[in-house]
């Protein structure tokens, strides 16, 4: 922890560049993936219990939101997903699917690949729906606020449980990027 209290977002973000440059990585934003990939990605979010279930229609759903993908040469070693819900004509995106190859875990690939996603929506609408302590310290890095359930709109939260992503705020936390901070208790109003 105090290695990352130590740093700001971008030292990190520099220093994962420049391991995916060292390592001949390569972060690519995509809207398209081969099908054999989206089974691997389905396969390996059920197999996983750190990721929510995502089924191949739900992938395919979500690559049009669009997928960073890191890759070495034709292997994908990290990923994340946009998966857009809307509420009263705001486009919500979720960060969703993030997973780093477990040799590459040590270098902050997976801060890139969530900085990456949260930098392409950041006028939007962007939240993070987490168990995992890492993903909330670099939602914090990435100037995302921590929220509660009741902080939310109560349409946000009935979509979020209509969809399965209602979780328990025991083992879950949700954070917003700060556009979406601004107005998140005010979406049932418009």
């Amino acid at each position: 922890m105090e290695k990352i209290l130590d740093k700001n977002i971008t030292t990190f973000i520099e220093e994962a560049k420049a391991y995916c440059i060292s390592e001949g990585l390569s972060l690519v934003l995509t809207y398209e993936l081969p099908e054999d990939l989206i089974q691997t990605i389905s396969g390996r979010s059920k197999a996983l219990p750190s990721l929510y279930f995502t089924s191949v229609e739900m992938l395919k759903q979500r690559l049009v939101n669009g997928c960073y993908i890191i890759k070495k040469q034709n292997e994908v070693v990290g990923h994340i997903f946009a998966h857009k819900h809307l509420i009263k004509g705001h486009a919500i995106y979720e960060r969703a699917s993030l997973w780093v190859k477990k040799e590459y875990r040590s270098f902050n690939l997976g801060l890139l690949l969530m900085h990456s996603l949260t930098t392409l929506y950041k006028n939007d609408f962007v939240i993070s729906i987490a168990s995992e302590p890492i993903v909330h310290n670099n939602n914090e890095l990435l100037g995302m606020k921590f929220v509660t359930l009741s902080q939310m709109s109560n349409m946000l939260v009935e979509t979020l449980e209509k969809i399965g992503k209602l979780r328990d705020e025991l083992k879950y936390k949700y954070y917003v990027n700060p556009n979406f901070e601004t107005q998140i208790g005010t979406l049932d109003k418009k």
